[in-house]
């Protein structure tokens, strides 16, 4: 009966040694163990920031369509990269970031890409979105963008150059690809997504 009892306590012994030696070898070689990705953003960043995109959407766009998104928003010091998340849940296809940069101060650093804020006050409806990609494949059509030989390439996306969001639908009208590389030409067509009017219409092309 000993003899049992002094086996049973070894081979507990063991096996509990076991157990928390494996447990410690995961524990230690899991790279991202007790690691929060979120950033710490402080508030009165956090709060300029906000003020920041209101000053161009108002308050009320901004409560219901924005939120900041501290996964993937960085802290490259003495700087703050913000990102936000603009998505309307009524019109799916409007699901984009915004992204700009802060000091430490919570000023906006001008002179690098402020991207994806839409500017609701330069005109009425200017963040409407009303216009789905149905109806803007039936303007494109409408206004003789030619179908091309494949199927149309159509975005919801960011136009920095105008500093708005825009349909962009690429028509495609010849496309090689060889020794020489990818080329290909087409027609783009740029569309207002409120008020639904055709911006510019221009060819392209990939040498």
């Amino acid at each position: 009966m000993k003899m049992n009892l002094k086996y049973f306590l070894i081979q507990f012994i063991l096996c509990s040694s076991a157990l928390l030696l494996l447990t410690s070898t995961y524990t230690c070689t899991c790279s991202s163990c007790g690691k929060n990705d979120k950033v710490d953003v402080p508030k009165d960043i956090l709060k300029k920031s906000d003020s920041f995109i209101k000053s161009r959407t108002g308050d009320d766009f901004f409560a219901k369509y924005i939120t900041p998104d501290f996964q993937l928003t960085k802290h490259t010091p003495p700087y703050y990269e913000m990102v936000y998340n603009l998505s309307m849940p009524e019109k799916p296809y409007v699901n984009e970031l915004i992204k700009f940069t802060v000091d430490t101060s919570g000023n906006v650093i001008t002179n690098r890409d402020i991207t994806g804020i839409p500017n609701c006050f330069r005109s009425a409806g200017e963040c409407d979105f009303n216009v789905d990609e149905k109806k803007a494949i039936q303007i494109a059509r409408e206004n003789g963008l030619e179908d091309g030989i494949k199927e149309w390439k159509v975005e919801f996306i960011w136009n920095p150059q105008r500093e708005m969001y825009v349909w962009h639908i690429l028509s495609t009208f010849q496309e090689i690809e060889g020794e020489f590389g990818y080329r290909a030409d087409g027609k783009e067509m740029i569309i207002n997504p409120s008020g639904g009017d055709v911006i510019a219409i221009n060819p392209w092309k990939i040498n």
